[in-house]
């Protein structure tokens, strides 16, 4: 597409991360420097915010703010799980962004998430193109279950990785302090994919993580979970599972249905939580000795205290690349990661792939990761995800608390 002169927007969408403030600050630092973009806007609540005229001026930010966005988790504009309906069936809210777009004159549309998102800003552009309006569309990665086609990594992951991680090591010290049997279940996100579970294997390669790991790939079963258990618990008295919160078992029913019914969000996606709760009831009828289960939760997602500073500076890349493609005339692409290694050293390249291909595509775990018993990864796994986790990010402190960016906000007026 030519270059075009007008406003650009951004919003984001989904699941929140402690680094997609980081891409945001990206989109929004590279934006403010391009001659072609006349007024930069942070959409509240994603979509919601672009149907509801809902824009913030973020020229009016200082630059400190933009800067500790990097560090501060969560989505500072608002986020939101909303699904637009196939265009054929209903166009309603496809007309109303059409509308808002020209009403604004935006020209540039870059909207972050995951794979929903990028079906949610794939649609939009082929229907922007469809109604003859020229706007530039770009997809800016972001999800902690890091499975999005097309990519190496997705931002946000390895900062969830090296929480899952780093709090694992910290629970098995706690899980030994006392002489006497027990048996800890942790429960790790990830509704297909298991690739955030498997990042526990980073704290057994340095000697203190799960003795056996569970990814919903693989389909779960009761006794074969209690004999793997029992085969551990019996050499040592002291067990740790990792265990994803998307396993289920043969039948496609979540382990956590077993303990209530799910409700599901927007998209259809069950809202998970609670296996940790059934398998420890489980174990504690099987085994007779202490039990804990263990939800990470939302902690596990927005622990911008114990980031990855590859992961922080991978995801403002991925904004700022988004800008400087979109200002040459590139539209209809997401941002993804090229991993290279020169003598054993990573590096990140950016590249861009084809919306098509990464909306509503999953990635998930290798098979070929997993030990023969299907309850642990190899060390392929670990020479993957350990140099995403390097270097050490945190928010500054101020009296011993984290100072995160606090935005004005400042409401642009509706037209």
């Amino acid at each position: 597409m030519a270059k075009l002169t007008g406003a650009a927007v951004f919003g984001q969408s989904g699941g929140p991360t402690s680094v997609i403030n980081s891409s945001a600050s990206g989109v929004f630092q590279q934006a403010l420097k391009e001659e072609l973009i006349t007024e930069v806007y942070g959409a509240a609540h994603g979509i919601k915010g672009i149907l509801e005229e809902n824009f913030y001026d973020m020229s009016k930010e200082s630059q400190e703010e933009l800067d500790l966005l990097k560090t501060t988790p969560s989505s500072a504009l608002g986020s939101v799980r909303y699904k637009l309906a196939d265009p054929s069936v209903d166009d309603t809210d496809y007309k109303r962004i059409l509308e808002v777009f020209k009403k604004y004159n935006i020209r540039y549309f870059f909207y972050n998430g995951g794979n929903d998102s990028m079906d949610t800003t794939n649609k939009i552009s082929k229907f922007l193109a469809k109604s003859g309006y020229e706007c530039i569309v770009m997809g800016v990665p972001k999800t902690i279950d890091n499975d999005l086609f097309g990519t190496d990594h997705c931002p946000g992951y390895a900062s969830a990785a090296r929480y899952v991680a780093t709090t694992i090591m910290e629970v098995y010290q706690d899980a030994r302090v006392y002489d006497t049997p027990m048996i800890t279940v942790i429960e790790i996100m990830g509704r297909n994919a298991g690739w955030l579970t498997a990042a526990s294997a980073l704290a057994a390669h340095k000697g203190a993580g799960p003795d056996l790991i569970y990814l919903p790939e693989v389909p779960f079963t009761i006794d074969k979970f209690v004999s793997d258990v029992r085969k551990v618990f019996d050499k040592t008295g002291k067990v740790i599972v990792a265990f994803s919160e998307g396993c289920k078992n043969n039948e496609g029913q979540y382990i956590a249905e077993m303990g209530s019914t799910l409700s599901t969000d927007a998209f259809g996606h069950a809202q998970l939580g609670g296996a940790s709760s059934v398998l420890a009831d489980i174990v504690k009828n099987e085994f007779k000795c202490k039990v804990r289960g263990i939800e990470f939760s939302l902690m596990q997602r927005c622990g911008a205290h114990i980031g990855s500073k590859t992961d922080v500076d991978e995801a403002f890349m991925a904004g700022s690349e988004a800008v400087k493609a979109a200002t040459s005339g590139v539209t209809d692409h997401m941002v993804a990661f090229e991993r290279i290694m020169v003598d054993g050293k990573y590096t990140c390249k950016p590249q861009l792939v084809n919306l098509s291909y990464a909306a509503n595509t999953e990635k998930t775990f290798p098979m070929e990761w997993l030990n023969k018993e299907k309850n642990f990864v190899t060390k392929e796994f670990i020479e993957y995800a350990l140099p995403l986790i390097q270097g050490d990010s945190h928010p500054p402190y101020v009296d011993g608390l984290p100072r995160f960016a606090k935005l004005n906000k400042v409401l642009v007026p509706k037209k």
